[in-house]
């Protein structure tokens, strides 16, 4: 790859070497993205050229952190882009941690639907992208700290032009761009190993300094805290996930546990604990399968098998039955539809199929509504709701709940919920978690802590708007402690 950059980033052939375990690069990358960034509610119209293919990489920023008033990354790209490499980054989808949501990129220009169907390696339209460069956001040996990180590395692979902030604002970015809406950003120059010898102060000797384990955790990224557990163990020679569950008691350790779980490795524990808990809980399983975007759910279902042994299909079909298992089974294929473009006339075609399925017939044909919502494009399944308000005049949520009931009925609203707006399904998560007498800990770890880097500043918006207060004073209300205050980090402020 033969450009020079003023910034004097290592060239990635050579430069930091290229572990070959390194932090382990999960299968192509942290999850490959299949579809670039579903759109949310409302979703904008797909741009025509896509993100521009720039010739030989983009130009990188001047070094440090961009200074533009308006939020976090301030680029045409919307999401930063991890460094070049494999596994720091973070899933960057409407429903994983860390992408942008609502109006964030579309890439159309290179289609990451390949013939055939396959799903693309590494980010949408490129190969594989190569093994990180050494530890996310700390500097490699001999180099200044990430030259303008984020925007500044150059594209890892000249077939994957430009992907992420840094690219210059050209009339083809996105008709809206609301730029990254996530609550927690990257700590600029944040060092794992200089991380971890926080934390082991924190926790050595007698007694813990919690507020230092707050401070550090809450204002690191995912993919900055995730490194810590590796270059915990090179330290110390110890496990930190043991160090911590021995210093930290209650939701507190539950929820410091979870933030330093890789997005994919900690849905699959939530997914395991739904199922095999006391009792099963079923809107755990239809949480994280319809929020999250293809590329995600594979490699959920790859460490679900890695970790327990056997496959996520097969824990759902033994531990569930009828059209809710039939539901739930198809959105574990992560196979649903991914482009962005909308045929309103198939929209329309699938508003009459629903129609026919439910309110127009006696009895309810539950596969029909299960091929459509499990099947069909997001774009797209917000168009279907709409046109379905037209066409009968009544809520597509109002029909299913007139025509199923159980775990059916919640399962299909949920999913209905989840599609048509994620940050007010969201909202109303959270509100039931903490609504009436006890808090639901496992539901309200689970949102704050998948949500901090999508959607949170729109679920905050939401939750004012839908019940009157601001998020920040619900949990505050709530939860105590230093587990409320680890909370009140992953929300951001007060609104």
């Amino acid at each position: 790859i033969s450009y020079k950059l003023p910034g004097g980033y290592p060239p990635q052939a050579g430069g930091y070497p290229p572990q070959a375990g390194g932090y382990p690069p999960q299968a192509g990358g942290y999850p490959p993205q299949a579809g670039g960034y579903p759109p949310q509610p409302g979703a904008y119209p797909p741009q025509a050229g896509g993100y521009p293919p720039q010739a030989g990489g983009y130009p990188p920023q001047a070094s440090g952190y961009p200074t533009q008033a308006g939020g976090y990354p301030p680029q045409a790209g919307g999401y930063p882009p991890q460094q070049a490499g494999g596994y720091p980054s973070i899933p960057p989808a409407q429903g994983g941690w860390g992408g942008a949501p609502a109006g964030g990129m579309l890439i159309t220009s290179f289609s990451p639907f390949q013939p055939g169907g396959g799903m693309p390696q590494g980010y949408p339209g490129g190969p594989a992208p190569s093994p990180p460069q050494g530890y996310p956001g700390g500097p490699a040996p001999g180099q200044q700290p990430m030259p303008g990180y984020p925007g500044g590395a150059p594209a890892p692979n000249p077939s994957m032009p430009g992907y992420g902030g840094g690219a210059p604002a050209t009339p083809h970015s996105p008709a809206i761009n609301r730029g990254y809406r996530g609550a927690i950003k990257d700590h600029p120059g944040a060092d794992p190993l200089r991380d971890v010898e926080v934390l082991r102060k924190a926790m050595k000797g007698f007694g813990t300094d919690e507020s230092a384990i707050i401070e550090l955790l809450g204002s690191r990224t995912s993919k900055q805290r995730v490194p810590m557990v590796a270059a915990y163990k090179t330290t110390y020679g110890k496990d930190l996930f043991h160090d911590l569950k021995s210093e930290l008691t209650g939701s507190f350790e539950k929820l410091a546990i979870a933030m330093l779980q890789t997005p994919a490795k900690f849905d699959a524990s939530e997914l395991k604990e739904a199922i095999s808990g006391a009792g099963t809980d079923e809107a755990c399983l239809i949480e994280i399968l319809s929020s999250r975007s293809n590329a995600e759910i594979r490699e959920i279902n790859q460490i679900y098998k890695h970790e327990y042994g056997k496959t996520l299909e097969d824990s759902i079909s033994n531990d569930t039955s009828g059209h809710f298992r039939r539901l739930l089974v198809s959105l574990c294929q992560g196979n649903r539809d991914e482009r962005e473009q909308v045929d309103i006339n198939m929209a329309k075609q699938d508003a009459q199929k629903l129609y026919a399925a439910g309110e127009n017939k006696v009895g309810t044909d539950e596969s029909q509504f299960n091929a459509i919502l499990c099947a069909r494009s997001k774009p797209h399944l917000r168009a279907v709701f709409h046109e379905y308000q037209q066409m009968c005049g009544r809520d597509i949520v109002k029909s299913i709940c007139r025509e199923m009931s159980g775990d059916v009925e919640d399962g299909m609203v949920a999913v209905v919920k989840c599609i048509r707006n994620t940050p007010e399904y969201f909202a109303e998560r959270l509100h039931k978690a903490m609504a009436g007498a006890g808090t639901k800990d496992r539901t309200l770890i689970r949102v704050m802590v998948t949500r901090s880097e999508v959607d949170m500043l729109d679920i905050r918006q939401v939750y004012q708007q839908t019940y009157g207060k601001s998020l920040y004073t619900a949990i505050s209300g709530d939860t105590s402690g230093d587990y409320k205050k680890m909370l009140l980090k992953l929300c951001g402020g007060s609104d």
